[in-house]
């Protein structure tokens, strides 16, 4: 059975405000992931982020050292983790948070075979707190524990974008959406999907990206089979 990663940004998590946590779309989130857990074809480890919580742009504002908010946004991340587990698990689905920041009242600290172990018990795998390092984004976490595990493919679960696009779709109607893309060109055009750390991480260590809309119903489980819903990043040239 393979082992993914899915990537679902902290915004995702609080609906239309991007602020707090919206019990409504957790719920959601963790009925989509459900649906695939159901398909019994993967082992599944989710990253969550913590744009919902703190923001760098906040930090600026107020005069926050670098370090001291992305270990804020390292938090962040535990909260969202820690809701998201709790819907899950309200459905009937086992599941374990492990965080990279040592907090044992509520989450077991990430230790790599305890994360295989649990994998193997056919669990949920949520990671919390990031790298456990500043300056490391949350796609580098999902890249990092993709290559500890042994993990074919992130799924990168975007908040209302279907896949990577030429130009911003947002601003120019008639930008076209790729299907595929290598590593390579992925770096080499700089088109934003992931930072360049985790991108680099990927294309080192064979790992595949796909981006899709996590908004449409069905689309985390539709990505997983392997419909056309989104962009499919690897190392193979076309």
């Amino acid at each position: 059975m393979k082992r993914i990663i899915i990537k679902i940004s902290g915004e995702a998590l609080a609906g239309k405000d991007g602020i707090g946590i919206s019990p409504r779309v957790v719920k959601n989130i963790a009925k989509e992931i459900k649906a695939a857990y159901d398909l019994n074809i993967c082992e599944i480890g989710v990253i969550v982020g913590g744009g919902n919580i703190f923001r760098g742009k906040l930090a600026n504002e107020m005069g926050i050292e670098r370090s001291s908010a992305d270990y804020m946004g390292m938090i962040g991340t535990i909260l969202n983790a820690l809701a998201l587990q709790n819907s899950l698990e309200s459905l009937g689905v086992d599941t374990r948070v492990m965080t990279s920041l040592n907090i044992p009242e509520v989450a077991e600290p990430y230790i790599r075979r305890k994360a295989l172990s649990h994998f193997e018990k056919n669990r949920i795998v949520i990671f919390g707190g990031g790298t456990g390092n500043p300056y490391f984004s949350t796609d580098t976490t999902a890249a990092l524990r993709a290559a500890e595990l042994g993990a074919s493919i992130i799924y990168m679960a975007k908040n209302g974008t279907d896949g990577v696009y030429d130009r911003d779709p947002r601003n120019n109607p008639e930008a076209i959406r790729y299907t595929r893309l290598t590593h390579k060109e992925l770096l080499e055009q700089q088109l934003h999907v992931m930072d360049s750390t985790a991108a680099a991480l990927c294309r080192d260590n064979n790992i595949a990206i796909y981006v899709f809309d996590m908004n449409v119903p069905g689309n985390i489980s539709k990505a997983i089979l392997g419909e056309d819903i989104g962009t499919l990043i690897n190392n193979k040239e076309e």
